[in-house]
């Protein structure tokens, strides 16, 4: 039996919601179903607005041109995140000017990030990778000096939290993904949310064609298409309405994974710092020289046992569109060439996890 690296939980109200969609005819980006998701997403995360669009890469994207960030400007972003985060700021025109990873949470490393601001720089981008919040207090003082914006990308961090803020609370604007493997879905979406007024009535114009709000068809500047359907938002409730119940298996998952990996040589499990609870998007390893096999072969014999798993993200420094040849980013680099992501939903139980670590044991012996 094959276990999948990740799967959708659809154990509550979807059906009746997406059928009550149906039912009605609103099925298109105007339904009562938009309005709630917006408005339990912001109550959830403590925030005045929670706007909804068709994914993760357009909410950054809104995020951005609500900044007004545009051509020649700087924005700093990890080099070990997904593309979407270096794409949002080049859709702008702006610069992605890259900064290396901790060595420990993989997350930008706010200790390099003041030595890269120049007059040209605008806005900081921090991403929580798989699930471990970003170390925020000295990203924020560093903003405050500067005068810069923070936008939280906290694609994969729903529920994960900074001390007592939740991931996505903190920042000028943040952004989640609600792709089909996170940790609540719409299928394919994203939210912006902002406690900014202005802000928000920005992103409300930009995400509908640019269309004045009080004058149909009336277009007083570019827009884009970006919104949610009625039906995505109506999963998106049904998700949400069982967030408390997704993060605390995805804990349960962390734990069993933890008792069944500790020992195996070669493998380092992810941290948890004083500061972080972790959403656990994604259990994430490590494969040291010491284990006595390659990332890439471990990801293959993993399969041969039926088991998916996930390389990590490549950093952005030696993509093709990004590399400038600068700076060698030593710890994303080694980092990246490790990493695997193992299996993590809701339904995985006890007896997979020992199956993977069965697995994990026999390769390295």
């Amino acid at each position: 039996m094959k276990i999948p690296v990740s799967q959708p939980a659809l154990v509550g109200n979807e059906k009746k919601y997406v059928i009550d969609c149906l039912d009605s005819n609103w099925i298109s980006s105007k339904g009562k179903y938009i309005h709630l998701f917006e408005q339990k997403f912001a109550e959830y995360l403590g925030v005045k607005h929670a706007l909804s669009c068709c994914n993760g890469t357009t909410a950054l994207h809104l995020s951005l041109l609500a900044l007004g960030i545009g051509a020649g400007d700087e924005v700093i972003v990890p080099t070990f995140t997904y593309v979407a985060t270096a794409n949002a700021v080049a859709y702008t025109g702006a610069t992605p000017v890259l900064v290396d990873c901790e060595p420990d949470t993989w997350n930008i490393d706010p200790l390099k990030i003041e030595a890269l601001v120049t007059a040209r720089t605008k806005a900081i981008i921090p991403v929580p990778l798989y699930g471990h919040p970003c170390d925020m207090n000295p990203i924020l003082d560093v903003a405050q000096r500067y005068g810069l914006y923070v936008v939280e990308d906290a694609a994969e961090a729903l529920g994960a939290r900074y001390k007592e803020s939740l991931c996505g609370s903190m920042a000028k604007i943040s952004t989640f993904s609600l792709y089909g493997n996170k940790t609540i879905t719409t299928g394919e979406g994203g939210m912006l949310v902002t406690n900014d007024d202005e802000l928000a009535a920005k992103v409300r114009l930009f995400k509908g064609q640019g269309m004045a709000p009080n004058r149909q068809y009336w277009f007083s500047q570019i827009g884009y298409n970006y919104r949610m359907t009625n039906i995505q938002a109506a999963i998106g409730l049904a998700q949400l309405e069982n967030i408390e119940l997704f993060l605390a298996k995805r804990r349960e998952i962390a734990g069993w994974y933890k008792q069944h990996l500790s020992g195996i040589p070669g493998i380092t499990l992810p941290v948890i710092k004083k500061y972080a609870s972790h959403s656990w998007w994604m259990y994430s390893i490590l494969i040291e020289n010491e284990y006595g096999e390659s990332r890439d072969t471990v990801i293959y014999r993993l399969s041969e046992d039926g088991i998916e798993s996930r390389p990590f993200f490549y950093p952005m420094h030696v993509m093709p569109v990004y590399s400038k040849g600068g700076a060698p980013f030593k710890i994303a680099t080694a980092v990246a060439s490790k990493g695997i992501n193992l299996p993590t939903y809701y339904d995985l139980c006890e007896q997979d996890i020992v199956r993977v670590a069965s697995v994990l044991r026999d390769i390295c012996k």
